[in-house]
């Protein structure tokens, strides 16, 4: 089974987005970011997939939306990010 595929939306000078991305790297875990400082169609992309969202970072592992980066780290802390990483 093939792991599933990160995605991280992000602002520029986001303090939360560069933790968020620091502990990915950290796992070295490859992902996809998308800056949406501007707007444009992956800011319309990111609220599709999670209308909710109105922060910065947002985090999907495959089909799953992780949240933000206390939600990524919440999920380090209790043993499963590994997991959900691994498919």
């Amino acid at each position: 089974m093939s792991k599933p595929e990160v995605t991280i939306y992000t602002k520029f000078g986001c303090g939360f987005c560069s933790r968020a991305k620091r502990l990915l790297d950290e796992k070295g875990v490859e992902y996809t970011e998308h800056d949406i400082t501007m707007g444009g169609p992956k800011r319309a992309e990111m609220l599709e997939r999670a209308p909710e969202a109105r922060t910065v970072p947002q985090i999907f592992i495959g089909d799953t939306h992780v949240g933000g980066s206390d939600d990524l780290a919440a999920l380090e802390k209790q043993g499963k990010l590994e997991p959900l990483l691994a498919g």
